[in-house]
């Protein structure tokens, strides 16, 4: 576990290339179900209030019913993705494709009760939830205006995913329901006018204006 902004710690995998992160007691995202064990042990001793999720896809749910149910606390799921995080059956809110089936049968974790729906403008951890769809159904991030942190989720991602070379790239379209919603989402974080920008995959880019010059040349 390592400090990447004020009272936020990166959870994430080999290279960044899986990550969640502890938002003051609050952990956003959970890895793949290999991770359940991993992410305990780094988060013992520590106060955990909740268990929220920007998404409910395979490499972000797989370890939240372990989590939810080993340390006891609620899960706070985006309003429109709150049946398929119940239900563990992520294949189906996806595109259809043969490495998704995949992820489906290797990291996808049970289903879990969910406690909260999320929606735009609540906040978590002092952070303002910001609809983001496009790479999910109802994708969300989360907001600092104070200090400009973005948690951002999978809207871009900052790393290679093959070679794991770290740089900003938008996420493949085998995984992105909607790539023109998920371009729209990308401009409206940007137009936040972030300094400090968390991924799902990736390091952290501390470069808010490479983040914003990026989203500003897409298509």
């Amino acid at each position: 576990m390592r400090r990447v902004a004020e009272g936020v710690y990166s959870l994430g995998g080999v290279r960044d290339g899986i990550n969640a992160y502890l938002v003051e007691d609050v952990l956003v995202d959970a890895r793949t179900k290999w991770a359940a064990r991993t992410l305990v042990g780094a988060l013992g001793g520590h106060d955990v209030a909740a268990h929220a999720l920007t998404h409910v896809h395979p490499d972000h749910q797989g370890a939240s019913a372990a989590i939810c149910e080993r340390l006891d606390v609620p899960y706070w799921v985006p309003a429109p993705e709150v049946e398929t995080a119940e239900s563990g059956a992520v294949y189906d809110s996806m595109p259809a494709s043969p490495i998704g089936w995949l992820q489906q049968r290797l990291w996808v974790g049970p289903g879990h009760p969910v406690d909260r729906r999320l929606r735009g403008g609540d906040e978590v951890a002092g952070f303002e939830v910001i609809e983001t769809p496009g790479h999910s159904e109802g994708h969300v991030s989360f907001w600092r205006e104070s200090d400009g942190t973005l948690v951002l989720g999978d809207v871009l991602v900052n790393m290679h995913l093959l070679t794991t070379r770290p740089g900003l790239h938008e996420p493949p379209g085998v995984f992105t329901s909607d790539r023109h919603r998920n371009r729209e989402s990308a401009r409206t974080v940007a137009d936040l006018d972030p300094d400090t920008v968390l991924f799902g995959h990736g390091p952290p880019l501390y470069d808010g204006q490479e983040f914003v010059a990026f989203v500003a040349d897409l298509d």
